[in-house]
């Protein structure tokens, strides 16, 4: 289940360039106002009855179409914020790429985090990965989790690992896609072997470079070709 309580983005790095909700041959291409949507309160709704419209014990992808930490949304944030508190049997999922403003709009409450929410900071390259992660590690989260999304080259997370607790690799969506390479897909994979940190797989990307040729994958078949090569490991984590 995705919840996006605001709508909207913009690019901030390299791996936004070919965005599947925003970039060039995305629908919503030109979208740069952040405005709420009708969802914003959704996870606190309530039908006739009293009871909450999202039952319990659901994983919710949280502003995985937009950035949680847009400057635009700071004072919504509070709310949301507010709702994930009141919702501790839903575990949340945020992901972003501006890890950076992490402490602004943050709750009072939140001392070393709450156990209800996954905070995922995306990476691209190695670049990304050596300014944004060790911020990322330095603040107080209970829950970390980074996502290689889209992959545009190898990356060593080796140094930033310790506290992390899941790895999720995918490869670029588009008709501009860069190719992603399963060579540098199964080194993260050995580095979380190591590390003994959770790999998943999740897409091939358009261009998959694989036995040494590039192949053009279908959208439609990208997650499955993923799967079928074996290499997640998972431990019976439940994946969003």
């Amino acid at each position: 289940m995705n919840w996006e309580p605001w709508t909207g983005c913009y690019k901030i790095s390299d791996g936004c360039t070919n965005c599947y909700f925003y970039g060039p041959h995305a629908k919503r291409y030109g979208q740069n106002n952040v405005e709420k949507t009708d969802k914003f309160d959704w996870p606190i709704r309530r039908n006739a009855k009293g009871e909450y419209n999202i039952k319990g014990n659901k994983i919710l992808a949280t502003c995985f179409a937009t950035d949680f930490f847009l400057p635009e949304a700071d004072e919504w944030r509070k709310e949301v914020w507010a709702m994930i508190r009141e919702r501790t049997d839903i575990d949340f999922l945020i992901l972003t790429k501006r890890i950076d403003r992490f402490l602004v709009s943050l709750p009072e409450d939140w001392g070393g985090g709450y156990d209800n929410v996954n905070i995922g900071c995306t990476v691209e390259n190695q670049a990304k990965a050596d300014e944004r992660l060790p911020l990322f590690l330095s603040y107080p989260i209970k829950r970390r989790f980074i996502a290689c999304a889209p992959l545009l080259e190898a990356i060593d997370l080796t140094p930033y690992l310790d506290g992390v607790e899941h790895v999720t690799v995918g490869g670029e969506t588009g008709r501009d896609a860069r190719e992603c390479d399963y060579d540098w897909v199964l080194d993260i994979r050995e580095q979380c072997v190591k590390a003994d940190v959770t790999f998943w797989f999740k897409n091939t990307g358009s261009l998959f470079k694989y036995d040494g040729a590039v192949q053009k994958i279908n959208p439609y078949k990208q997650t499955g070709m993923a799967k079928e090569l074996g290499i997640n490991i998972l431990n019976g984590k439940r994946l969003f």
